[in-house]
């Protein structure tokens, strides 16, 4: 998803109904003149994307999402665009705007069809008034067909302020959802567009406030803000002239059993490439000399039980436990001793697994130093639901697991969730693609915000900045090799350069 914003917060629906019924009242106007400014937009928007099309093929739903659909419909025929509407909802039980806006059309010759599922469109552009915002549990069969005809069609594909099926609040599907080229939205960003399914369902997403200025209220209904990469980076504190290595943490990863040796080397070179003074990596004795071969920086420690680790557990001042970990004997021994240590500390991967299995227990003793990053199964476990329910409503399973556990949470996925305490907005990562679905993705990840907590950034912060720097590599190198082939090693160098580049910029780093 391509995003042209200026803007930070993002709003559920609730609020976003709130926020229109608001602006209205305030303009002292009606719902139907903002659906003709709301279709003025969509015009200037659909012709700067696509150009002036021959022949557009509008699909219309019941609600108010049609009305603006319809009054594109005149708009485009009014400037000699043949226009041909497939009709979902029932004229009989418009809404007075909706059906003003469907005489407006129909006065405008536009040519209006029932849509029986027949239909073929093999020409001009798509677009999609179904649903919007009012979108209420599954679809109903002629509407799972409409989206089906859309996106079967390959056509360049609008969408009307939401992609019909995707629920604009949470990001989910719970069946199917038009696959647009270009999303408008209107007055806010609604937070759905930003995690799961949204960024592949809007394609480019372009706001249009309708004459609705940037209040500072607005601010206090947003549920959720957007992450801004360079804004984090200035939180990094500057290095001294006169620095010792000490002065900037030491990051011990625990983890890489048998069979799993990569992803506790991926984490400890994610923590060396961030900045962390030193780092260690506590794992079988078996992978030394894979750990030493491929990054001899990283202090390598072989142990074979929790109690040739306690030693160890007086140095660092961070903690990355579970990379490559597994779920052995051996795991649940270090896990539990590592537990213990009351210094910030990240937990991932197997460390979570065991956590969720119960076998190992996680106090909420020393949680507001503790960062867990979980992905969606994980998350899945730890809040004994399924991978599906965590994926429809991605901001909700990430705030319930911060209600259980009390920790920073950093719900991976397509739009990273970051959750810290209550009183705080959760935010989401806007940068990133598919290219990342390889392994040692997530172990680079804890790497990373381990290395910033050593740097003595506040939890919520090294998340923030942790999820900014992965994601935003990761754009960087599909930028110039593409997605597919793309691995966890090729983000250390880039992750490195964007502090590098931020501290020449005149920033503090």
């Amino acid at each position: 998803m391509s995003l042209k914003t200026g803007d930070n917060f993002l709003y559920d629906l609730p609020n976003v109904e709130r926020i229109e019924q608001q602006f209205i009242k305030k303009i002292d106007s009606t719902e139907y003149a903002l659906a003709l400014d709301a279709a003025e937009a969509l015009f200037q928007e659909l012709t700067r994307e696509f150009g002036q099309p021959s022949n557009i093929t509008v699909f219309c739903g019941g609600g108010k999402n049609a009305a603006d659909g319809y009054l594109l419909s005149a708009l485009a025929s009014a400037k000699s665009i043949s226009v041909k509407v497939f009709e979902l909802g029932n004229p009989l039980q418009f809404s007075p705007t909706v059906a003003r806006a469907r005489e407006l059309a129909l006065a405008g010759n536009a040519e209006l069809n029932v849509f029986t599922g027949e239909e073929t469109i093999e020409r001009g552009l798509i677009v999609d008034a179904l649903i919007g915002i009012g979108l209420r549990g599954k679809l109903r069969e002629k509407y799972r067909c409409a989206i089906r005809k859309i996106n079967f069609s390959n056509l360049p594909t609008l969408s009307i302020d939401v992609p019909s099926g995707l629920n604009a609040g949470t990001g989910g599907v719970l069946d199917i959802a038009v696959n647009a080229d270009l999303t408008v939205t209107f007055l806010v960003y609604k937070q759905g567009f930003f995690t799961g399914h949204g960024p592949s369902c809007c394609g480019s997403l372009i706001l249009r406030c309708l004459g609705m200025e940037r209040e500072e209220s607005l601010s206090e209904l947003a549920s959720a803000s957007i992450m801004h990469r360079e804004k984090l980076c200035k939180m990094l504190p500057s290095r001294l002239n006169y620095s010792y290595k000490t002065n900037y943490g030491h990051v011990l990863v625990i983890g890489g059993d048998y069979g799993y040796a990569g992803a506790g080397i991926i984490a400890a070179q994610g923590a060396a490439r961030t900045g962390a003074g030193l780092v260690s990596l506590a794992t079988r004795p078996e992978h030394i000399s894979a750990m030493l071969t491929r990054q001899p920086e990283v202090m390598a420690i072989g142990v074979s039980s929790g109690q040739e680790l306690e030693p160890f557990l007086s140095r660092p001042s961070v903690l990355v436990l579970g990379p490559g970990l597994g779920i052995s004997a051996w795991s649940e021994q270090l896990l539990h001793i590592a537990l213990d240590k009351k210094i910030s500390t990240v937990i991932d991967a197997d460390a979570l697994n065991i956590i969720s299995s119960k076998k190992v227990q996680f106090s909420r003793e020393h949680a507001e130093n503790c960062v867990i990053t979980p992905h969606p199964g994980e998350a899945a476990r730890l809040l004994d639901i399924s991978v599906k329910e965590v994926e429809l409503d991605r901001v909700s399973a990430a705030i319930e697991l911060q209600n259980i556990f009390g920790t920073t949470v950093v719900l991976k996925g397509s739009g990273t969730i970051v959750c810290g305490r209550s009183s705080e907005l959760v935010s989401i990562c806007p940068y990133g693609n598919p290219g990342m679905a390889s392994a040692g993705m997530g172990d680079l990840l804890s790497g990373v915000i381990g290395g910033l907590l050593a740097q003595s950034l506040p939890c919520l912060s090294a998340a923030e900045l942790g999820c900014c720097l992965h994601s935003y590599a990761a754009d960087l190198v599909v930028d110039e090799l593409g997605e597919k082939g793309l691995l966890a090693t090729d983000l250390l160098r880039p992750i490195s350069d964007q502090l590098m580049i931020e501290g020449r910029s005149g920033g503090p780093i």
